[in-house]
């Protein structure tokens, strides 16, 4: 190809292939650099193959992948010394674009804006998204063959001749336009190769290490490698130590604390799978970082979305998944479920609940001691998936108010003998707040009776889900009910009151009640030592309204006016006295038992908590 040009078109049926790589990538533009940097590690990879298997008996060299800017003339270049090309090569690889017509695959795939790149051979032509001109220098492994020069710009048409480079490999540069500046600094690039290109298998260099020297940053000799070629999940589990997944955890996340535990992914068949999955430290538990997950391809990076791969619960963890089984479609951007995704998602899922049991079962201690931080990621695993929520039946545990933890068979074994009802229920007592609960949890434990703190987010689903599973079980707030109902163990007598009786009890009581809420009006018999007045909520309507809260597609309850038992000991001293002077004027003893009852629950406030205070001064100068 001596001193000769060829010229020609690349092999598209149609003229709009450079409108269409830039209109249908513009959302993704940046990936350019990826694909490039991907091609030249690939070219790396093949010609380190050849070496392997004896094909190649010549000097190897250093195989690295050279990335270098020039900011003043927005020039970029990837250079590599893999394979290279030869003139017939570039012109099937390169001109000839791996479909008939460009016509026919914006048809084909127009709901898919920003998402045509690598699947059709398209990874170079990314470049056109951001570069004005392009030209590809380079020269075969192959012995005997001729440096080839390709240049292109931006049209259909390009020009082929006889290049000049004397090094095996490839070298890309582009000339960026004017609307792709940002390109042209070296903080763009940098951060664009430490984000697709951190653990590429062949060292990725950009530029020199810089150090400060006279209060000024000035480039030492050292090339600027921006990845580490053997990261962790590469690795053996036995070759690793504590130190070395939590050097590797704050790499990828420095702002982070420590997590608490990690699972090391390594399969083989029936699909290849990698990575290293961190249990991060939950603080709030509402403020949740989904999508840390990254997901890469044979270390280079494609998403952090990786909803499609692992179940919704598990996006709640940290970590790299590495897969080349993982199906993407053109721009390696976006995953196409298929039977090897649902696969994945199974075994990552069973590893998962494998490591949770594994702790449960040889470090008690530690996993008791970390449950509060992963409470609300099993519980929203039980919720949500089944097969996860069968194996964690085993390990999930429940949290008492005096901070004893029990997984779910022991507690039922504590509690059965005193909390079964006269029905053959075993009865769960729980709190959602230890202080405001306290009397409530503590006539109860008067009782022999014990709670459970349920104070997570989720934990009105969580006990709908566990009576569900467990058999013969009731869960009951220990506020919902005078604590001799909430575990009824033979028929209740009542007070004998006529229709007149309950009518004017009803009337007294709602009288001195605050406004707004709905009251229902009952006459019970409590004991004399038991409170005079305790107002509940209905543990159906409370939990209901509660799910309601965290959108569990029952929102007609939020609606719902706030309901309250207002329960009236008969047999309380205070009460008998109301009773017999229930036609008089003087209600302050009235308004006295119903405040204090409302105080207990945490509803009297403002003007009626100072009338309440004022009033107790008086009674007490009084007595």
């Amino acid at each position: 190809m001596a001193n000769k040009t060829l010229k020609g078109k690349i092999g598209v049926t149609t003229e709009n292939i450079f409108p269409v790589i830039k209109q249908f990538l513009y959302s993704d533009h940046e990936i350019f650099l990826r694909e490039l940097v991907a091609n030249a590690v690939d070219a790396s990879q093949k010609m380190k193959a050849l070496a392997s298997s004896g094909d190649f008996k010549g000097e190897l060299g250093e195989l690295k992948v050279e990335v270098s800017l020039d900011e003043g003339k927005k020039v970029l270049k990837i250079k590599d010394y893999g394979i290279g090309m030869t003139e017939e090569e570039v012109d099937k690889y390169i001109n000839q674009i791996a479909f008939s017509s460009a016509g026919e695959f914006l048809e084909k795939y127009k709901d898919q804006i920003g998402s045509i790149i690598g699947h059709f051979g398209l990874g170079f032509y990314s470049a056109f998204m951001v570069a004005k001109k392009v030209t590809i220098d380079t020269l075969s492994w192959k012995e005997g063959a001729k440096a080839v020069k390709w240049s292109c710009d931006g049209s259909p048409e390009y020009s082929l001749t006889e290049g000049k480079k004397t090094d095996r490999g490839t070298e890309i540069t582009l000339y960026l336009d004017d609307d792709s500046a940002e390109y042209a600094q070296k903080g763009k690039i940098s951060q664009l190769l430490g984000k697709y290109c951190k653990f590429m298998p062949v060292p990725v260099i950009f530029g020199k290490k810089t150090e400060w020297k006279d209060g000024k940053s000035v480039e030492t000799d050292e090339d600027n490698v921006i990845n580490d070629i053997v990261p962790i999940w590469t690795k053996a589990p036995s070759e690793l130590k504590d130190e070395d997944y939590l050097k590797f955890y704050h790499e990828l996340y420095p702002m982070e604390e420590d997590p608490m535990f990690w699972i090391h992914l390594n399969v083989d068949y029936p699909f290849t799978l990698t990575g290293v999955l961190y249990f991060p430290k939950i603080k709030e538990r509402m403020a949740i970082d989904k999508n840390k997950i990254q997901l890469y391809c044979n270390q280079m990076f494609v998403t952090e979305h990786v909803d499609n791969i692992v179940p919704d619960f598990l996006t709640l963890l940290h970590g790299v998944i590495d897969s080349p089984d993982i199906p993407l479609n053109v721009s390696r951007s976006y995953l196409q479920s298929d039977a090897n995704v649902k696969k994945i998602s199974t075994y990552i899922t069973k590893k998962v609940a494998d490591r949770l049991e594994d702790i449960f079962k040889t470090e008690r201690e530690q996993y008791e001691q970390k449950w509060d931080n992963i409470k609300l990621f099993i519980e929203y695993g039980m919720l949500s998936d089944e097969k996860f929520c069968e194996r964690a039946l085993k390990f999930a545990l429940l949290k008492n108010t005096d901070s004893k933890f029990f997984s779910l068979e022991d507690y039922r074994k504590a509690i059965e003998p005193a909390q079964t009802d006269k029905d053959g229920n075993v009865v769960y007592l729980y709190a959602t707040n230890v202080e405001e609960q306290y009397s409530f949890i503590e006539a109860a434990k008067n009782q022999g009776y014990d709670t459970l703190l349920m104070d997570c987010e989720l934990d009105s689903h969580f006990v709908n889900l566990l009576e569900s599973k467990l058999e013969k079980t009731r869960f009951a707030r220990v506020d919902s009910d005078s604590v001799d109902k909430l575990i009824v163990k033979q028929e209740e007598v009542k007070p004998e009151m006529s229709e007149d009786d309950k009518k004017s009890l009803d009337e007294l009581f709602k009288a001195v009640l605050p406004q707004g809420n709905e009251y229902t009006v009952e006459a019970r018999n409590l004991g004399e030592n038991a409170q005079a007045v305790l107002i509940t909520q209905s543990e159906f309507m409370r939990r209901y309204r509660e799910m309601s809260a965290m959108g569990g597609g029952m929102n007609f309850y939020s609606s719902i006016p706030e309901s309250y038992n207002i329960i009236v000991n008969m047999q309380n001293p205070l009460v008998q006295k109301i009773w017999e002077g229930r036609d008089g004027e003087d209600k302050t003893l009235l308004h006295q038992v119903v405040d204090l009852a409302l105080l207990s629950n945490g509803m009297l406030k403002g003007k009626a908590l100072a009338d309440f205070v004022q009033r107790s001064e008086q009674m007490l100068k009084q007595d």
